[in-house]
């Protein structure tokens, strides 16, 4: 027995793939995907045997320049899209096989069902095809009057539940045993058990029949190969074999962006997807179908083969200069098994049709704004997407993008135009920080705010916040100190504070002058720098975020200093960014590129520039949350660790040390529930590891962390590398 999918009583997953109308509706979506204890173990278990089987599988690769490589070659197919297609259509027509263009999703679902009418075809088998769900094609056929049955295990199961999938390359994920179970009993009328061998031989036994009843078979394509007209799909399972060679009828879909002009660049990009998609070496299977070849069910004695290119938005996007990176993707799904949102919520709710890092974006060009403007908003900016991305997509700078865009097209919301106002006007900002220094006493206690922010905040009461220091950064700093009294300095640098430690927590930078101070550096603080403008960025406001780069720029020559300083990762990230912020082909464009090539953090000055060596002090069990900004955006790794070795101290790694914390500036106000448990999980390791301190190098994470561990009753303190090696430094 085979029960249709429409004969399956619909799941709340149902509203998966619906835009909410505000953001409070999509927290609730949130919150309940929250609750799935299954789906988080699921996802939990599968991201760290993929951590080591990407490590395994990349080893003795040199993998930079194989981004590189990939990088360049889908760029440059993207650049000649129309040229390819005529190349590929010339090759495949001449070996039998007829072409086409799809403008929208409606042409290629009306192409499709116009095929099989002219091929008296009703019964249709498909594999695995992301571009089919991009244009909801088992919809249209089923509509259309034909019985659509997917064959790749997890399509088939997500079908039978009528979901889509949750994740591009493992559609099932999500799913336990137990509900397969409950599914197939459902489908087969029989009782089935929990056993997944057995519960794959029903599938076997169910789709069987369907293979040989097929008339028309549909797949995707992972390749289209311009000279020779060939199509290449990789997979783990059989059935795209049979899909595409059982039915008289096979129709291949394929984006655009699927074009390449030969083998070389297939081969080269197979060299990389299955290592990223689930850390693999290769996939169980490679097929390429060339031509079409013998078949006795049809009158003329050959297989009927037909491809569809999809264009939906794609050659406007080529045509782009920014989002035109997104042609890249290769589609394996690695920006989600790296992010720390998909990784607690799922596919569900972390994408519309494309999941992950990559879905954020895509969503917007090819299913609009409206399926957008939730998602977009539900990211770190942890940047562990980009890092990961095979073809070296600039993830969080596309995702930045379209947040932009759509603040543009929408009307900007008023904390985007509060902090436009603020964060653009240096002095007013200040006066604001400086009245608000008197106005939280009343709300302030054992340097907390209690009360009064939690009223204002709403429910982001998952940590204690702290209060504005009594005594700025900017007040403690004295140039006669600190740069004068040093005759004949090793390094004359210039110190950028940020808003944090310049406002908050200002003894993390006087501990690390202190350093510099004995190491015979001179320190300069410009005093009218302001914000280093990511906030902004991060808003969706680059014009505003140009404007405060252009300011600090006139603050802070880099011109009169060796290097410029920051404690804070985010702040350092940011400012080497300033060239993106201002364009090219000016002088202020050259000088911001001045700037950012002289920044430096501050672990990596001491341990690189001065080769500092600690005085080591008590050994503590330390462990070090790596901020993301600074392994991932500064590319700074092991100095930190360093830095700890030669203090003496005791250094406790674990797994999760290059996790994002969750704070992500306004997402933990956004989003306080994922937040939370992005944090409770690193909270909950350093229990168990029985750690003493736990040392970082952003301000941001420490108020995440300390402010969390806190409002839990952890009794580990929470530093910055600089307050630690100062400690060291005394004794």
């Amino acid at each position: 027995m085979f029960l249709s999918s429409r004969n399956i009583t619909k799941t709340s997953q149902q509203g998966a793939f619906m835009s909410s109308k505000t953001l409070k509706a999509y927290r609730s979506r949130l919150r309940d995907a929250l609750q799935e204890s299954f789906q988080r173990k699921a996802l939990d278990n599968f991201t760290t045997a993929y951590r080591q089987g990407r490590e395994k599988n990349f080893s003795g690769i040199d993998l930079p320049q194989l981004v590189e490589t990939i990088s360049a070659l889908k760029d440059d197919a993207s650049g000649r899209l129309m040229e390819l297609l005529a190349d590929f259509r010339e090759a495949a027509q001449a070996k039998g096989v007829q072409v086409h263009l799809a403008g929208t999703a409606r042409e290629a679902n009306d192409l499709v069902e116009r095929i099989a009418s002219e091929n008296g075809c009703s019964r249709v088998v498909k594999s695995k095809s992301m571009t089919a769900e991009e244009i909801h094609l088992n919809d249209h056929l089923e509509n259309a009057g034909l019985e659509v049955v997917e064959t790749d295990l997890g399509e088939w199961i997500i079908q039978l539940r009528e979901e889509g999938p949750s994740h591009m390359v493992m559609p099932a994920i999500h799913l336990s045993r137990d509900e397969v179970s409950r599914l197939f009993t459902q489908v087969t009328g029989r009782e089935q058990d929990k056993d997944i061998e057995n519960l794959v031989k029903v599938a076997r036994r169910e789709l069987r029949q369907r293979f040989a009843d097929a008339d028309m078979g549909i797949t995707g394509a992972n390749f289209a190969l311009a000279d020779t007209g060939s199509l290449g799909i990789v997979s783990n399972e059989g059935n795209a074999r049979l899909v595409s060679t059982l039915p008289k009828v096979h129709v291949a879909i394929a984006g655009l962006d699927k074009l390449i002009p030969g083998m070389e660049e297939a081969l080269t990009i197979l060299r990389g997807l299955p290592r990223n998609a689930t850390g693999q070496a290769i996939t169980s299977y490679v097929s390429w179908i060339t031509g079409a070849t013998e078949c006795q069910a049809n009158e003329d004695g050959r297989k009927v083969i037909h491809v569809i290119f999809l264009d939906n938005g794609r050659r406007a996007l080529a045509e782009d200069p920014l989002f035109s990176q997104a042609l890249r993707c290769v589609r394996c799904g690695a920006c989600a098994n790296v992010c720390p949102v998909y990784r607690l919520v799922g596919g569900h709710q972390y994408g519309y049709i494309y999941i992950g890092a990559i879905g954020l974006v895509l969503t917007y060009f090819m299913h609009g704004r409206d399926k957008d403007r939730d998602l977009i908003q539900n990211c770190l900016n942890c940047q562990a997407c980009r890092e990961v991305c095979i073809a070296g997509i600039d993830l969080p700078r596309l995702i930045s993008g379209v947040r932009a865009a759509i603040t543009e097209q929408e009307g900007r919301p008023w904390i985007n135009s509060t902090a436009s106002a603020l964060l653009t006007h240096r002095k007013l900002f200040h006066s604001c920080l400086k009245a608000a220094r008197f106005a939280q006493k009343p709300a302030t206690r054992q340097g907390y705010l209690r009360h009064l922010p939690l009223a204002l905040l709403g429910d982001i009461g998952n940590k204690e916040l702290p209060a504005l220091a009594a005594q700025p950064f900017r007040n403690r700093y004295r140039k006669e100190a600190y740069a004068d009294a040093l005759p004949a300095p090793r390094y004359t640098v210039a110190v950028f504070s940020g808003c944090l430690q310049d406002f908050v927590y200002p003894e993390q930078l006087m501990a690390g002058l202190d350093i510099l101070q004995q190491e015979n550096v001179a320190v300069h603080f410009p005093k009218e720098q302001g914000c280093c403008g990511l906030p902004l960025d991060m808003l969706g406001e680059p014009g505003a975020a140009a404007e405060v780069a252009a300011h600090n720029l006139s603050a802070l020559d880099p011109a009169d200093y060796d290097y410029i300083l920051v404690f804070c990762a985010s702040c350092g990230s940011h400012l080497k960014n300033y060239p993106r912020l201002l364009g090219s082909g000016s002088g202020i464009s050259a000088k911001a590129r001045q700037f950012a090539d002289r920044v430096i953090d501050f672990s990596s000055f001491l341990d690189r520039v001065l080769e500092y060596q600690p005085q080591g002090g008590e050994s503590a069990r330390t462990a070090y949350h790596a901020p993301c900004h600074l392994c991932r955006g500064m590319e700074v790794r092991e100095t930190p660790r360093s830095l700890l070795h030669k203090a003496g101290l005791e250094y406790v790694p674990n797994q999760e040390e290059e996790t994002c914390c969750g704070l992500g500036g306004t997402y933990s106000v956004k989003f306080p529930e994922i937040s939370r448990e992005i944090i409770d999980k690193k909270l909950e390791l350093w229990r168990g590891h029985d750690v003493e301190q736990v040392v970082t190098d952003c301000p941001g994470c420490i108020l995440q962390i300390r402010g969390s561990a806190k409002m839990r009753g952890d009794t580990f303190r929470v530093v910055h590398t600089a307050e630690v090696l100062g400690e060291t430094s005394l004794k």
